[in-house]
């Protein structure tokens, strides 16, 4: 969440931008067309009209970020390009500044855009880097999110099964070693929420979001959708669309004609956890108990645990 001092400060100077860079705003006066996106202690998100400003994370790095922004800067087709080239700083946060995109429409899961990310990831995954740029940063926070279970939930009946899971996990995956890739760039923490229009309404699909773009493993970009998959949250069809677009654009990530889960099976373990993790977490902080989705996630760690992650070639 914000400070009391941040969210107006934000606000405020969105509205400076977004004015900045047309003679004409639309929002027809000041206060018009100010939303708030997001407000998570990983990130503040606030628009006005065709303008976007993101105060990132307090512990977020000056030097890292700035080399994130300019790799979308350096990539456009694929990474939203930012407005301005580096961060700036605002009450002790540092912002960066963005078109606004029409994001997927979570009512219309039938008209999610498969197809279009998976495309992207290949292109992501098959560029040169444009900039130095550091590992990408998905182990890390998976990890983070496993250490806060076992702060918040201890002894939470499906706390085990998770940390089972996690804890059979090659030390990469759960970033206590480099990753096995330094060259390979990537996005860190691909979901759908991950991607947008531009321009909206009816623009191109492009991915957004560059805390964690890095360089590392690009299987750790297909681990979401995989492990939802596995899950049996995302229907085989739905799946089948991701894989086939990603192999047909040349991705590198797994084989283009043999068995992808050996290249997948870590990675999607990982990020099993680390959602079921959060939902557990969440739900002890609610007072709640699980509900069938997060019971779900729980029931994959189980099964995890019981069986040796495979690795490429083993």
């Amino acid at each position: 969440m914000t400070t009391d001092a941040l969210l107006p400060a934000l606000t405020a100077r969105v509205r400076q931008t977004a004015h900045a860079r047309t003679a004409a705003c639309p929002c027809g006066a000041a206060a018009e067309g100010d939303a708030t996106l997001a407000d998570r202690p990983d990130g503040t998100v606030v628009r006005h009209a065709g303008t976007v400003a993101k105060a990132h994370a307090a512990d977020a790095d000056s030097a890292a970020l700035a080399l994130r922004v300019a790799v979308a800067a350096g990539l456009p087709g694929i990474l939203l390009p930012p407005l301005h080239p580096a961060p700036a700083a605002l009450h002790d946060r540092l912002v960066t500044y963005w078109p606004y995109g029409a994001p997927v429409d979570p009512g219309d899961p039938d008209a999610a855009p498969w197809e279009a990310a998976a495309t992207l990831l290949a292109r992501l995954h098959r560029a040169p880097a444009p900039t130095a740029v550091p590992p990408m940063r998905g182990p890390e926070k998976a990890a983070r999110a496993v250490a806060l279970l076992r702060t918040a939930a201890p002894h939470h009946p499906a706390t085990a099964a998770v940390l089972d899971a996690w804890d059979a996990l090659p030390a990469w995956a759960r970033g206590e070693a480099p990753l096995p890739d330094a060259v390979t760039l990537c996005h860190g923490d691909f979901h759908l929420g991950q991607l947008v229009r531009h321009p909206s309404p009816a623009g191109p699909w492009l991915l957004i979001d560059v805390d964690d773009l890095g360089t590392g493993a690009p299987a750790w970009d297909l681990a979401r959708p995989a492990a939802w998959y596995a899950c049996g949250l995302l229907p085989p069809g739905e799946w089948d669309r991701f894989l086939s677009a990603y192999r047909a654009a040349g991705g590198p990530a797994v084989p283009a004609r043999e068995d992808p889960w050996p290249s997948l099976d870590v990675p999607a373990r990982a990020l099993t956890a680390q959602t079921a993790a959060r939902a557990v977490t969440k739900a002890v902080v609610a007072g709640r108990d699980l509900d069938e989705v997060e019971r779900s996630l729980v029931d994959a760690c189980s099964r995890m645990a019981a069986v040796r992650p495979s690795t490429p070639g083993g």
